[in-house]
């Protein structure tokens, strides 16, 4: 009976040694792959945005943070990102949501590794997310019309003790509420508090300015920028102290946001913050900006050929917003330009191209447009059968139009050589075509069009598809 229990427990025990050799094992396996140790299960999140090799952040559209402007993606927040991508290395891939709802949501299940927008870190947020060190710090004011005869008018307040009663406008699950919930007690008397689920921040600021509503609250520096627009407004009365505004990820995402603290906290003391924040917030230049028929918030335009681009668009089923991203990095919206090649106009056309394609004068802004529509259908055509996939075809598509589909067919021969799929065109035949340049490459035999610098093609599908991502953002269709 003794000897049974002696095997019993001599098999428990290596079982249990068994146990914690597989699991410390299996921890030691996670920090390779960048997973925690303490939860084999969750993923590392600067581990994972490393290794995939984007950066998906999430910001608000307004005329600080985000806009597109004459054809190039802006914005206070959008050029941090985009440091803060430069630096990890990595893409970065913007997502547009005015409804902090859905954000957190969208931190939360993991459709974006950052939410970068002006946050005020309060206890119920810190409850559920970490917050960043802080980016600016800022007090918030009421936005209200600006009186001639004020002493007279008493819709027109100078302290907070005047908000009693009174009807305030703000964005939904903001700080603003819970700020405005607090005055309310500490005045000792109701404020009525609207809760806008539609309308962004700078939305309800324009809307004070027009009359249409009477009160509403932002933060300082946002409300000294859009007084500039709006010289009716009055932001003079503050209803808080100096508040931190960070930037949120997900609780207990500690490697992630220790990486952003280091790099917040480094990049503020460079000459290149100063710059940005002079440009968004203090620059004269901002306003004629905004005044612009092509401010994405307040023309609404891309460019002058807007017009032409939906008419054509729509006339060969091409999204108009891709054919402005590819004019933008073509020409810049010059109808002029030419290259030391010999190709002209908004979208480059050369002259024995446009004259195969039927284009009788390229120099007029409306048949170089076509043209350059034309020679994408026969180029889309070209890839038809083999990529079913349009998003995926229209890379192709565009790294022909940059180089000759020769040099793209070049790539596609290579991948297969190596052993990568031919039909799909990130880290697969963009590398080749990337690195076609190169002697192994460029003179292997498979090669039939020999050398080119595809460095160029490469940045170029990357660019238009950029551009178009952030029209598809903040452009009606």
């Amino acid at each position: 009976m003794m000897f049974m229990l002696r095997i019993k427990n001599f098999i428990l025990k290596i079982l249990f040694l068994l146990v914690v050799t597989i699991f410390f094992a299996a921890c030691n396996q996670s920090k390779q792959k960048g997973i925690k140790a303490t939860d084999i299960i969750q993923l590392n999140d600067l581990q994972r945005i490393n290794d995939v090799g984007v950066l998906k952040a999430v910001v608000d559209y307004n005329s600080t943070n985000y806009f597109v402007y004459r054809g190039k993606p802006m914005g206070f927040k959008y050029d941090l990102l985009r440091e803060l991508a430069k630096e990890l290395g990595v893409e970065l891939e913007i997502s547009v949501s005015n409804n902090l709802s859905e954000t957190f949501d969208g931190l939360i299940n993991n459709r974006f590794d950052l939410v970068a927008k002006n946050l005020t870190i309060t206890k119920e947020r810190s409850d559920q997310f970490d917050f960043t060190v802080p980016i600016l710090q800022t007090k918030q004011v009421l936005v209200q019309l600006k009186k001639e005869n004020s002493e007279a008018d008493s819709t027109y307040l100078k302290t907070t003790l005047g908000l009693a009663g009174k009807k305030v406008h703000v964005q939904k699950n903001t700080s603003y509420f819970l700020r405005l919930n607090h005055l309310s007690e500490e005045i000792g008397s109701a404020i009525e508090i609207v809760e806008d689920t539609i309308f962004g921040v700078e939305q309800l600021v324009a809307q004070v300015a027009k009359g249409e509503i009477e009160y509403t609250v932002c933060d300082e520096n946002v409300a000294k920028l859009n007084k500039t627009y709006y010289p009716n407004l009055d932001v003079s009365l503050k209803i808080s102290f100096n508040q931190n505004i960070a930037w949120a990820v997900r609780k207990d995402s500690n490697e992630w946001k220790t990486y952003l603290d280091n790099w917040i906290t480094k990049f503020k003391r460079t000459k290149k913050y100063k710059i940005l924040y002079h440009k968004y917030f203090e620059s004269p230049r901002t306003i004629n900006r905004i005044e612009s028929d092509f401010h994405s918030i307040t023309g609404g335009k891309i460019s002058e050929y807007d017009d032409l681009t939906k008419e054509l668009g729509a006339k060969y089923n091409w999204d108009w917003r891709l054919i402005s991203s590819i004019i933008y990095h073509e020409s810049r919206f010059n109808a002029d330009a030419g290259s030391w090649a010999g190709a002209y106009g908004l979208m480059q056309l050369m002259p024995s191209t446009a004259e195969r394609l039927g284009v009788d004068d390229y120099t007029d802004p409306k048949q170089n447009i076509e043209g350059g529509i034309l020679l994408l259908n026969w180029l889309d055509k070209q890839f038809l059968e083999s990529i079913s996939d349009s998003t995926e075809r229209i890379k192709f598509v565009l790294a022909s139009y940059n180089i000759g589909m020769g040099h793209v067919q070049d790539a596609q021969r290579l991948a297969v050589k190596y052993g990568r799929n031919e039909f799909i065109w990130d880290d697969n035949v963009d590398f080749y075509l990337l690195n076609k340049s190169s002697e192994k490459y460029y003179k292997d035999p498979v090669t039939r069009f020999g050398y080119c610098r595809g460095e160029e093609a490469y940045s170029y599908v990357s660019k238009v598809m950029g551009n178009y991502n952030h029209y598809f953002n903040v452009i009606a269709e």
